[in-house]
């Protein structure tokens, strides 16, 4: 059941904070409050796609698995973004990814069906749409010009600092509870790459390594030594 503080973050977030306020309270209403437990899936890649997850607590990771069995991490979503939004626009859609709870959650899960009634309504909703699959084309191109002209070793370090901003950048260091596995498929590249590279800051002192974890201990030197985000 979603209340008045469910209708507060989403008005909050990024994505629909522009939207008029009866427009919200209609998404929250035909929304379904989803639990999820640590490491628990929210749906398997080719699963039947039929709902959004806007997120509410906690952040979620989407993999794929390669052509050669490797389980590949390619996007942490926290809380204000959502996954799922093809399912909205694209009927008989299947999941691309496997996303999985990297920490206990909570989501909003929106189905489509209920979705098309509210764009119906209130057109305006519409506006969501466009602003959530413009997020993910830019996304999506970002880093294939960055696979294409960035060095992996620049790749992990600007994925270290957007993980940092993730998970408490106003501390002075930083557990990002993620494997080096995951920051290898983040970054683009093997897990033997992204090693060496963790290994190399940690003989520099910026991180420190442990089983299932990275302690980021100088975020402020990664990110001036990660450069820019963009190209030109």
């Amino acid at each position: 059941m979603c209340d008045d503080r469910d209708s507060s973050l989403v008005s909050d977030t990024q994505l629909f904070g522009s939207l008029p306020e009866a427009e919200i309270r209609r998404l929250v209403a035909v929304a379904r409050r989803r639990r999820f437990d640590r490491s628990e899936v929210v749906f398997h890649r080719r699963d039947p796609a039929d709902s959004l997850h806007l997120i509410v607590k906690g952040r979620f990771a989407a993999r794929v698995t390669t052509q050669v069995g490797d389980t590949v991490t390619v996007a942490i979503h926290s809380p204000g973004e959502a996954f799922g939004e093809l399912a909205l626009v694209e009927v008989g859609a299947l999941r691309s990814t496997t996303v999985a709870a990297v920490e206990a959650g909570e989501t909003l899960a929106i189905h489509r069906d209920d979705f098309n009634k509210v764009r119906r309504e209130y057109p305006e909703v519409n506006e969501v749409l466009v602003r959530l699959l413009a997020a993910r084309a830019r996304r999506s191109s970002d880093r294939l010009l960055e696979a294409l002209f960035v060095p992996a070793e620049t790749r992990v370090l600007r994925r270290l600092r957007e993980l940092v901003e993730l998970y408490g950048h106003s501390t002075p260091s930083t557990v990002v509870p993620l494997t080096q596995d995951d920051i290898a498929g983040l970054a683009g590249t093997s897990r033997a790459t992204a090693n060496r590279v963790l290994r190399a800051e940690e003989r520099r002192g910026t991180v420190q390594l442990a089983r299932g974890k990275t302690l980021v201990l100088d975020p402020a030197d990664i990110a001036r030594r990660a450069g820019s985000a963009t190209l030109d």
